[in-house]
């Protein structure tokens, strides 16, 4: 199974951008692994939470094809332990997914669209992190499940 981590806009801080390349660097032993990111689009002084989110949805739905199975990570979602995240991969694996999406908006949340076309959402914490934060988060917590389902040490 294909990965893509669709981002909007890039990640700043470089400690950030080391822990990632570390995680997509340990990915590639086990899965194809891609982030996509989206330029965030372009705003004018006033511009509604709405119409950011509809901008944002226009470039991020450019980006999915039909038969890719697409994650939201949103606060709304779900929240799995690292577990039940690793057996969430292996379900979407064994039912023959070629290609899952996982998603991480701007930071006004998706348009309706999105959520639309998503096949589900997940939450990452109860808590908040920043967007930069996040796109970490979740590259450790992929790799995690990685080692988990062969059942590997590094989850101890």
């Amino acid at each position: 199974m294909k990965i893509t981590f669709i981002i909007t806009g890039k990640t700043t801080e470089s400690y950030l951008e080391e822990g990632i390349r570390i995680y997509e660097k340990r990915l590639k032993h086990y899965i194809t692994f891609d982030q996509l990111v989206i330029d965030q689009p372009k705003t004018m002084k006033g511009t509604s939470p709405e119409e950011i989110r509809l901008n944002e949805a226009k470039l991020i739905m450019r980006n999915l094809r039909p038969d890719d199975h697409v994650i939201l990570l949103d606060d709304k979602g779900p929240e799995y332990s690292s577990g039940e995240f690793a057996a969430l991969l292996q379900r979407l694996m064994n039912a023959g997914v070629r290609n899952c999406v996982f998603i991480s908006g701007g930071p006004y949340g998706f348009d309706p669209e999105v959520y639309r076309r998503a096949n589900d959402t997940l939450s990452l914490s109860m808590m908040t992190f920043t967007h930069q934060m996040v796109r970490l988060i979740f590259t450790e917590q992929l790799y995690r499940a990685m080692t988990i389902l062969r059942n590997e040490p590094y989850h101890h």
